[in-house]
């Protein structure tokens, strides 16, 4: 059964639903996972995705702040919500599909601005999340499984418009990098974004910050899907819906999409 996967940072479902919306009913991904919703499970706007034809949800939410769903075309029931380092923030939600495939969908800590431990709590946060995630996936190695989410780090130096000078920039790295390579190893993932697309720049987010976002390009790609080893090869068609992040009053990050055959 092939169906396309989208994983999308709406950063406020509610206060972006007609992107939501626009997004469901012009590109049409089976499965849609947001991330920062910024919103409590009762008062994202279900009824109007819904009517769109995602009639199953499975989602943590929170007021104001993180959140996750996955909207689905396709039945899908709850599979478990991890909360790692000991932050109390939703921040992941599993959702199981009728023909097995569990699908992960992350929104790991963004890390604040300075990338020292010692002197911001939020990066210290963030590793210990990586490093709770990747122990989490080595004693429970996943199988027939797909992770998505906004990750918070653009490992590779295509991933990014200058890896020089991003090199001491939060989420690029080197010890960000090293974390989230051993939650990839730690769960034998592939990065099917690059599988299929394993040369030259590519980005998922653009800061509000840069107004000519678009003509500057200087991104990052901060949004990824994975999957586990043994459906690696089911994973194909993946792209960057750019456009996306020029819609009216947009998300700052653009939808990722892939389509898998199993």
């Amino acid at each position: 059964m092939p169906f396309t996967l989208a994983t999308w940072n709406i950063n406020s479902v509610r206060l972006r639903a007609e992107l939501v919306a626009r997004l469901l009913r012009e590109e049409g991904p089976d499965i849609l996972c947001l991330q920062e919703c910024k919103s409590p499970v009762e008062k994202i706007p279900a009824e109007m995705f819904a009517n769109l034809g995602y009639r199953h949800m499975v989602a943590r939410g929170e007021k104001g702040y993180n959140g996750v769903a996955i909207l689905s075309r396709l039945p899908i029931e709850e599979a478990g919500a991890l909360d790692l380092a000991g932050l109390g923030h939703a921040r992941h939600i599993a959702g199981r599909l009728e023909n097995g495939v569990t699908i992960h969908n992350f929104y790991v800590p963004a890390g604040g601005d300075v990338p020292d431990r010692e002197v911001n709590v939020k990066f210290g946060q963030k590793l210990d999340y990586l490093t709770e995630m990747r122990d989490f996936f080595r004693d429970s190695r996943p199988e027939k499984a797909i992770l998505v989410g906004d990750l918070n780090i653009a490992p590779r130096e295509d991933d990014v418009w200058s890896h020089k000078q991003l090199l001491k920039i939060v989420s690029h790295t080197p010890v960000e990098v090293d974390h989230l390579g051993g939650v990839m190893e730690a769960g034998g993932w592939c990065d099917v974004t690059r599988a299929d697309i394993p040369e030259g720049q590519l980005y998922s987010w653009w800061s509000y910050r840069a107004r000519d976002w678009d003509e500057a390009d200087k991104g990052r790609r901060l949004d990824h899907v994975w999957a586990s080893g043994d459906i690696k090869a089911a994973g194909h068609s993946s792209r960057i819906l750019r456009a996306a992040r020029g819609w009216d009053k947009p998300s700052d990050h653009a939808p990722v999409f892939a389509t898998f055959d199993l």
